[in-house]
């Protein structure tokens, strides 16, 4: 029997040794961590990745210290990624021989492949550089668990809750179209000036890459920190948990549209983007989201497209 000075029992329960076991599973010595899929009490759509994340035992961020430097890695991945942006945008700027026009070309309406297509796979490292080093240093180092990077064939019904986003963010400007000097500006500008085989690059990185790497950074990394640092620790369903929820939800949305860097959109993309949070949040997962962010830059691209008529002008 360990007696009370012995390192086992003085590492039980300890936060840092749930926090670095070399995987999540059921049980991990005598602390419960995360109910067995068919464990008696639970279901399937209760067990791990299958409900809010705040409900699963052991799910990081564990404390509201952890929340904090959650939120901190992710202050660090995204300027990290405009740094790496712009040194991306540099290197295929000289590529392209316009290395002397770099300021002027990134305030085009429509400025041409290289250019987005740089800035955007550079700002990804970052997002991606956030969510990793949180996992490392203050989760589980199961970066899947950690973000909840899990899919189920039920994430389909993204698809529907994409193009609805675009139906109620187009709702919400109606009234105010007529008095918005080019409002398809922002996507122009990140479809650039882009035809034939450039535009589908760019549309693929708009509709694959940007959801990945956006979903994870903002609903796996910001939501989750936001989560645990607004809501108390043990909470049980009620007022305080749900205003603590609630205000994570608005934040991660106005949040997710503050770093779009467009003003007019906003409010569009402030809404969609709690829209997302809600939906990652009940799931525990990113599955459900990425497809709808998906399915709404997609309506978005075939906009454009269908705009010029086809790809080649």
């Amino acid at each position: 029997m360990a007696q009370p000075g012995d390192s086992a029992s003085s590492e039980r329960g300890s936060p840092t040794r749930r926090r670095r076991q070399s995987a999540p599973s059921a049980t991990s010595g005598d602390v419960p961590l995360l109910p067995a899929l068919g464990e008696p009490g639970t279901t399937s759509a209760q067990g791990w990745g299958e409900r809010p994340f705040l409900d699963v035992a052991g799910a990081p961020p564990l404390t509201r210290g952890d929340g904090w430097f959650w939120l901190f890695f992710g202050l660090l991945g995204f300027l990290a990624g405009e740094i790496v942006g712009f040194v991306f945008a540099a290197i295929a700027a000289d590529l392209a021989g316009e290395g002397n026009q770099l300021a002027a070309i990134a305030k085009l309406s429509a400025p041409p492949e290289w250019y987005v297509g740089a800035s955007l796979v550079g700002l990804w490292v970052g997002f991606f550089a956030g969510p990793w080093l949180a996992s490392r240093v203050r989760g589980t180092r199961q970066f899947v668990f950690d973000l909840g990077l899990r899919f189920r064939p039920i994430d389909a019904v993204g698809i529907v809750i994409g193009v609805g986003g675009q139906i109620l963010v187009g709702l919400m400007y109606l009234p105010f179209r007529s008095h918005i000097h080019n409002f398809n500006g922002p996507t122009t500008k990140l479809t650039g000036a882009a035809h034939g085989g450039g535009f589908v690059v760019i549309a693929v990185l708009t509709v694959v890459g940007a959801p990945f790497f956006e979903e994870l950074f903002f609903r796996g990394l910001v939501l989750k920190g936001l989560v645990r640092v607004l809501t108390p620790i043990g909470a049980t369903p009620g007022r305080a948990r749900t205003l603590g929820v609630a205000g994570a939800v608005v934040l991660d949305g106005l949040i997710f549209g503050l770093a779009h860097g467009e003003l007019v959109q906003l409010a569009g993309l402030a809404t969609f983007g709690a829209i997302l949070a809600v939906i990652s949040y009940r799931t525990g997962r990113l599955g459900m989201n990425m497809v709808a962010h998906a399915s709404f830059n997609l309506v978005a691209v075939l906009s454009i497209l269908s705009s010029r008529g086809g790809l080649i002008h």
